[in-house]
Formats: C-alpha cells, structure tokens, sequence
C-alpha cells in the first residue's frame, strides 16, 4: 500500500502535467484561426481560436461612394465589421471548446469538468 507521501508526490506529479498540457492546450490555441463573415462574405474578420483578431477584410464594393454625407453607409459598414467579429468570436469559442474537450479526455476528466486554469 502507497504511502501519504507517495499519494501526494503522485497527485502533485499529475497536476504538473495538467498543467503543462493545459498551457500547450492554450498555445494551441492561439495558432488556430477561425473566419467571422457577415454581409454574404463582404465583410470578413480573421481570429484566432482565443478570440485574438488577426485582420479584417472589406470588400472594396462597401467602400464605393462613400465619403461626406454617407453616414447611412459607414453606419451599415461598421455594423457588418461588429457582426463579423461576433461571427469570428463564436466559432473561436466552439473551436476551443473542442479544443480543451479533447485535452480533458487526455487527462481522464469528465466532460465539462472546470480546471482552475
């Protein structure tokens, strides 16, 4: 029979290599991309699976006539550009959820389970 020493040398082992997958997890994480898209694909916005925004693509279409006196049309592009992160941010979230799904089955947690990270 181990003793309590051994238990907890054990345990303290295994949350260190929690922890390093975890923190490779996130890393990960940061490398994958997702694409938000809004008006039928003119406005596009690139992010990594942690929500970081990469770039934003406008079509030049949106950008014909408008200058002074467009404000209708700079109020509907700025729109399509909040609508396209939202769209980014949402598909980050699912790809790190699946993410971190697949890093808790590694470690022989139950889905769901919340690490204090």
């Amino acid at each position: 029979m181990k003793s309590m020493e051994e238990m907890i040398q054990a345990a303290q082992q295994a949350a260190e290599t929690i922890s390093k997958q975890m923190n490779e997890t996130q890393a990960k994480l940061d490398g994958l991309q997702v694409e938000g898209v809004a008006g039928g694909g003119l406005v596009r916005i690139r992010a990594s699976a942690k929500g970081r925004v990469l770039g934003v693509a406008i079509d030049d279409s949106l950008l014909v006539g408008v200058g002074s006196g467009h404000e209708d049309a700079k109020g509907m592009l700025e729109d399509l550009v909040a609508a396209a992160f939202n769209d980014a941010r949402t598909k980050a979230d699912e790809v790190a959820g699946a993410e971190l799904a697949k890093a808790q089955q590694g470690f022989g947690l139950p889905p769901g389970f919340k690490l204090p990270f």
